[in-house]
C-alpha cells in the first residue's frame, strides 16, 4: 500500500509499466491512462486525499479451450487467463462496510459484520463479496471494510467467466490487505468457488477461477480437487500462426442458471447408479456395461451427457499435449471434436425451451461459413448462450471478423490474447 499521490505518479511516469504488462495490454500508453481513470475514479467516489493509503489489483477474465462441464465432475481442463480484466483502486476505510463501486453501475455495499447466506443476494455481485471475504474471516483471518472503485472491460455475459474475475479480484485483494499474502493462487480459486457455490448460488466447477486466479495456460486436473494438479501450457497461438477470437451469439445467459445446473445433476445421476458421487470415480467401460439400466435410471440426456464427459476429460489433456509440442493440425482437429461434442451429446448449446431463437447454434453455423475449412470453432463456457470460440489463421481474422460482424451483429467479435498473469496486486 502507497499513497494516492505516489501510485498515481508511478503510473504517469511509466513506473508501473513492469506491472502492466503483465496484465496482456497491448498499449502501454492505454493501459497508464486506464489505471489513472481508475485511482481518479477512486478519489472522486470516495472523497480520497492524496495521502489515502491505496493498492491497485487486477483479476482476468478466463477462456476454456478444453473440457466443457468436466471440471465438476473431477475431469481435466485446458484454460487460460485472458487480456480482458477487473482493473480496481481499493483503501481499507476503517468501518465493517465495504463499498464496490464498479463504474457506470450503482455501488454494492455490505456490512461484514453478518457473514452468513443471504438467499435474497443469491446471484448478485454483494453475494460474492460477502462469500470470498466470509471465507477468509473462516480461516482464522480479520477481514474488514474497504472502499473499490472497479472498472470491468469482461463484460457480464461474455463468457469470459465475469463472476470468477471478480472473486479472484475480492480475494486477491483480500489476500493482500489482509492476510499478509498467505494465500495462493490455487487456494484463492477455491475460496471464489466456495463463494460462487455457497452464496452466488450457482453449482460451478473450479475451472474459471483457477484460469482467473494463475494465469497464462493451464492444463488442470481435478481428479482431487482439493488439490487439482495445475500444469503451465506453452500456449503459443502467435507461434502457430492462429488468433482467438470471441464471438458473441446475441442471447442472453442470466436467466439459464437452471440449464447450468442440470449438466452437473445428470451426471452425478448417472455416477450415482454406481454408487459414486462423481463420472471421474466412474470407469467409462462399466457404464457402457449397464448403459440399457442407466438409461432407464437417469434418462438418456445424462447418458449423452456422461459420454461427452469421458471424451471431453481425454481431450483435454491431449490438446494440452498438442499445443506444448506446437502440432497445429491436432490442436485444431481436437477443438473441433469438442465442438461437436458439446453440441450433440452435451447438448449445451440450445436451452430445452428454446425453438425458434437458437443463437449459439446461429452463431457457431455462421462462424464454419466463414472459416471456411481452415481454424476450429466450439462452444465457449457454459454453453446456451454467451460467446463462441474461433481458432482464427493469423492472416483471416480481419476477414473472419469483418464476416462474423455482417452476418450477426457489429462489434460481436473480440480478438484476444493470452494474459501471463493471474490476480495481480500492480
Amino acid at each position: 500500500m502507497k499513497k494516492w499521490n505516489e501510485v498515481y505518479q508511478m503510473v504517469k511516469n511509466g513506473d508501473l509499466d513492469a506491472s502492466l504488462l503483465k496484465t496482456g495490454c497491448e498499449d502501454l500508453k492505454t493501459a497508464r491512462e486506464r489505471a489513472a481513470h481508475v485511482m481518479e475514479g477512486f478519489k472522486e467516489s470516495f472523497g480520497a486525499t492524496e495521502d489515502t493509503m491505496v493498492a491497485l489489483c487486477s483479476a482476468p477474465g478466463r477462456t476454456e479451450i478444453c473440457g466443457n462441464h468436466t471440471d465438476h465432475q473431477h475431469g481435466r481442463v485446458l484454460a487460460a487467463a485472458v487480456n480482458l480484466d477487473f482493473l480496481a483502486c481499493v483503501a481499507v476505510n476503517g468501518t465493517s462496510v465495504v463499498h464496490f463501486q464498479s463504474e457506470g453501475w450503482p455501488m454494492t455495499s455490505v456490512d461484514l459484520a453478518d457473514l452468513e447466506v443471504k438467499e435474497e443476494e443469491k446471484e448478485t455481485t454483494a453475494s460474492l463479496i460477502r462469500g470470498v471475504l466470509a471465507k477468509l474471516h473462516k480461516a482464522g483471518y480479520p477481514v474488514a471494510g474497504f472502499d473499490m472503485y472497479v472498472t470491468s472491460t469482461v463484460l457480464p455475459g461474455s463468457g469470459l467467466s465475469s463472476s470468477a474475475a471478480c472473486e479472484v479480484l475480492i480475494g486477491t485483494t483480500g489476500n493482500h490487505l489482509f492476510c499478509q499474502d498467505k494465500f495462493d493462487a490455487v487456494e484463492i480459486a477455491k475460496i471464489g468457488q466456495a463463494a460462487e457455490n455457497e452464496y452466488f448460488g450457482k453449482p460451478c466447477g473450479l475451472m474459471d477461477q483457477t484460469a482467473s486466479s494463475v494465469g497464462d495456460a493451464v492444463a488442470i486436473d481435478f481428479k482431487d480437487p482439493a488439490n487439482p494438479i495445475v500444469r503451465s501450457i506453452n500456449a503459443d497461438l502467435t507461434g502457430l500462426g492462429l488468433a482467438l477470437c470471441i464471438i458473441d451469439c446475441g442471447a442472453d445467459h442470466a436467466a439459464l442458471t437452471n440449464e447450468y445446473a442440470s449438466i452437473p445433476e445428470e451426471m452425478c445421476k448417472v455416477a450415482a447408479h454406481f454408487g459414486k458421487k462423481v463420472l471421474r470415480e466412474v470407469k467409462e467401460e462399466d457404464l457402457l456395461a449397464d448403459l440399457a439400466q442407466v438409461r432407464k435410471e437417469a434418462g438418456d440426456r445424462a447418458v449423452l451427457r456422461a459420454l461427452h464427459f469421458y471424451a471431453d476429460d481425454r481431450r483435454a489433456a491431449e490438446e494440452a499435449d498438442a499445443l506444448d509440442r506446437k502440432d497445429k493440425e491436432a490442436f485444431l482437429n481436437l477443438v473441433k471434436e469438442s465442438g461437436r461434442s458439446s453440441w450433440e451429446l452435451l447438448q449445451n448449446i440450445t436451452p430445452a425451451s428454446a425453438t425458434v431463437h437458437q443463437d449459439m447454434a446461429v452463431a457457431l453455423a455462421v462462424a464454419e461459413k466463414a472459416l471456411n475449412g481452415k481454424g476450429a470453432c466450439r462452444v465457449h463456457g457454459g454453453g446456451f448462450a454467451g460467446t463462441i470460440q474461433a481458432f482464427v489463421p493469423v492472416e483471416d481474422v480481419c476477414e473472419f471478423k469483418k464476416t462474423m460482424e455482417t452476418m450477426l451483429s457489429e462489434g460481436c467479435c473480440h480478438v484476444l490474447s493470452i494474459r501471463p498473469a493471474g490476480g495481480l496486486i500492480l
